[in-house]
């Protein structure tokens, strides 16, 4: 370790933290590093792109350190090294690697490289076992995780990754400090005597990891909330132009006129149910909304298509109570129930049931909608190997499917199982969210 003065040991710390806010920032305004950054599957040759993105100002910080005496806050190759580890993998982490060793291996530090590879090693091992959304909610605010991580544990007791993260990073820089310190002209890692100093540096480069992490992540939120939004829209378009579509309105205004002299009162409730289902898709909707709402919402559809099927079609309902107060996202249940009715009940002569389940599973929501119709073909895919299942039945599924994607990532799962001649059966599966966990009301929950 290079004997360095408290005053500058402290100095090149505050300097690091500007100098990792600067380079997040400054890509952040990339249109090419954020394609890359938002990309949902990452191509090898994308991935040494980002890596090349991230590192080539860094690679020239390491240079000036080398060069420039007590220039000591440009070089945070170790911190750089362990961002590339959780967000792309060990293996384009390594390159990255192997880049920011080469100006100190120039100048004879040649631990540079080991180290730099063991942390890309350790860190790469955290991606490649820990969901994504794990790694962008790493919060930079030790204190708060701490606290966070000790009242969580004192109801229960649990591993929580956010503080394995932050003791994964503090223990590299140890190791890294411990190592410069016995091979102070093999290796440079800031260090001191003094303790106190000690646990400073080791706090500090969990700091340098978060402050990208979150300067990142409000991008990725930001491009979720533009998906949803654009979505939504979808949704009500795609509401209005197929489920209320012209043939839909024509058949319940000539169910409405055959009932007006023969069942007043029940004319009089489609028209109702009619004005409640136009009020809703007319109106601004919001993201997410509590789960009756949407119940009241299907309601209306659904007591339409009894009165225009009669006996035929049946709905049963098997729903939790404790399930009614949480939120869903909005429009979520009538393009699988239309689904039903259009492709599983209205084929069959004798029409069928629909029915409606929810329930409560740990912390997660699920919700059915299943009938006993005529089921899809075992020709017609079902899955597509993995995350959510994409379902070959229409617009109405592909957007909820998307829709579930945005707002809860790999969270979410949709599966479709039907048998030919004895019906279909969706599930939706998500984690709870409470009303008072979105972000600012509306948009995404928060993680």
């Amino acid at each position: 370790m290079h004997p360095v003065e408290p005053k500058l040991v402290l100095i090149s710390l505050l300097v690091q933290l500007g100098v990792a806010a600067a380079v997040s920032s400054s890509l952040a305004r990339s249109t090419l590093f954020r394609r890359l950054l938002l990309a949902p599957e990452r191509s090898p040759s994308d991935r040494l792109k980002l890596v090349a993105l991230i590192c080539a100002p860094l690679v020239l910080g390491v240079w000036i350190r080398a060069v420039v005496p007590n220039f000591l806050a440009a070089d945070i190759s170790l911190a750089t090294v362990i961002l590339l580890g959780i967000i792309v993998g060990t293996p384009m982490a390594s390159v990255g690697a192997i880049a920011l060793s080469l100006p100190a291996m120039l100048h004879r530090e040649y631990l540079s490289l080991p180290v730099n590879l063991m942390a890309a090693a350790v860190s790469g091992l955290f991606y490649r076992f820990v969901d994504v959304e794990a790694i962008w909610s790493f919060s930079p605010m030790i204190d708060l995780s701490l606290y966070r991580w000790v009242r969580r544990n004192l109801r229960r007791p649990h591993l929580d990754r956010q503080v394995f993260l932050l003791l994964i990073i503090a223990l590299l820089q140890l190791a890294a400090s411990e190592i410069a310190e016995f091979y102070p002209h093999r290796y440079f890692s800031l260090g001191s005597n003094v303790w106190l100093l000690q646990l400073a540096i080791c706090a500090a480069t969990p700091v340098l990891v978060g402050i990208p992490l979150k300067i990142w992540n409000a991008i990725r939120i930001e491009d979720k909330l533009e998906q949803q939004a654009r979505l939504l829209l979808e949704a009500r378009l795609d509401a209005l132009q197929r489920q209320i579509n012209p043939h839909f309105l024509f058949n319940t205004l000539n169910s409405i006129g055959s009932l007006i002299r023969v069942e007043p009162d029940m004319a009089r409730e489609m028209v109702n149910r009619l004005a409640n289902i136009l009020r809703i898709l007319l109106r601004t909707r919001e993201a997410f909304v509590p789960f009756r709402d949407e119940l009241a919402f299907t309601d209306d559809y659904l007591g339409i298509e009894v009165v225009r099927f009669g006996e035929k079609l049946r709905v049963v309902k098997e729903i939790a109570p404790e399930t009614l107060d949480l939120v869903v996202p909005s429009m979520l249940l009538q393009p699988l129930i239309e689904n039903s009715i259009k492709h599983g009940l209205e084929p069959r002569i004798s029409g069928g049931t629909v029915t409606l389940r929810s329930r409560v599973r740990g912390q997660r929501l699920l919700l059915e909608v299943e009938d006993d119709g005529v089921g899809v073909a075992p020709e017609r895919p079902l899955h597509s190997g993995s995350g959510l299942v994409r379902p070959s039945t229409g617009i109405g599924m592909k957007n909820v499917r998307e829709r579930m994607e945005v707002l809860y990532g790999a969270d979410a799962v949709m599966e479709m199982e039907s048998r030919p001649g004895r019906g279909t059966r969706i599930t939706l599966e998500m984690p709870i969210v409470d009303s008072t966990d979105l972000a600012g009301g509306r948009g995404e929950p928060r993680r």
